[in-house]
């Protein structure tokens, strides 16, 4: 029997993930020429074609089966390390966590480490950014994970990322020129709701409000019903809500901070492990964040407005 090294089947995943080998080698530190040598080396010991290189970078069929295991072989990796090379933790952290997260590739890393330290217990709380830093100040959370202003912010720096933020309607919407812009926006307070309306009001653009809601759940469905337009990081739209179109009479929204809040000298053990669990998630997020989504229903997507 063959065994496959590990670090063959990282660069492998990281490649398709990322969509090249020279991504690939800037994020796990290694040269074009390094990584294009891993996957001829697990091209040979496999004796299969994993990527076709005609008309662009994409993977054979035998490259699509052994991504699929490769994945698994990988997460099963990492947790027993992870497992193995920290002392055992145990505890309750509360954490807080932006409303648009819910839906993206938070629920995948918490569930991650729920695995990798089963006897830690998470308190999740979703809320928009300025209520969860009040609850933050006022003792409910141990750390809390929100948007802030770019590039005035209050984050350390390597505790946050920077995201674009993107406009979304649902695919049958149709901006009416003669009419305000309708928005479906979180309450006040939100930093989406402040770049939307802000940059509205900057272009002279007439808008209003005809949904408001501070669940992500409510937000989506009215977009889907076709009330109106709102917006969203990047790296929480899920692929299946993205489509190509634009409304060029719409104005940039600019980007945010995403990052977190903590007092270090009073973190817990199993807090400060979450910490740079999420820590790492988030960065990955901005490289790949399609491979760290939770999959949706294809049948109602979203349009990303660029």
């Amino acid at each position: 029997m063959k065994n496959i090294p590990m670090d063959l089947l990282r660069t492998f995943t990281t490649i398709n993930d990322l969509g090249g080998f020279t991504p690939a080698g800037d994020l796990l530190g290694r040269s074009q020429p390094a990584i294009s040598l891993q996957v001829k080396r697990l091209e040979e010991l496999l004796d299969v074609q994993l990527f076709n290189r005609v008309g662009g970078l994409q993977l054979t069929e035998e490259g699509r089966v052994l991504y699929s295991s490769a994945r698994k072989i990988l997460e099963m990796n990492d947790t027993v390390v992870s497992r193995l090379s920290t002392p055992s933790v145990s505890g309750s952290v509360r954490l807080g966590t932006p409303n648009d997260f819910e839906v993206s590739f938070l629920p995948v890393l918490l569930s991650k480490f729920s695995r990798a330290y089963p006897d830690v217990t998470l308190d999740v709380t979703s809320d928009v950014s300025i209520n969860l830093r009040d609850g933050y100040k006022k003792g409910s959370y141990d750390l809390v994970m929100t948007m802030d202003e770019y590039p005035e912010h209050g984050f350390a720096e390597e505790d946050y990322i920077v995201e674009t933020l993107s406009w979304i309607a649902d695919p049958g919407f149709n901006l009416n020129n003669s009419q305000p812009v309708p928005l479906v926006l979180y309450p006040q307070g939100c930093i989406y709701r402040k770049h939307i309306t802000d940059a509205l009001n900057k272009a002279n653009i007439p808008w209003r409000v005809l949904y408001c809601s501070s669940s992500l759940l409510g937000i989506q469905s009215a977009i889907k019903a076709g009330l109106g337009i709102s917006a969203l990081v990047l790296n929480t739209i899920p692929d299946t809500f993205q489509a190509e179109k634009t409304y060029s009479d719409l104005p940039e929204l600019g980007k945010v901070t995403i990052g977190f809040n903590y007092d270090q000298n009073n973190l817990s053990p199993a807090a400060a492990l979450l910490l740079d669990f999420l820590r790492r998630g988030l960065k990955q997020s901005q490289s790949y964040p399609a491979s760290l989504k939770i999959p949706q229903d294809s049948g109602n997507s979203l349009l990303t407005v660029r």
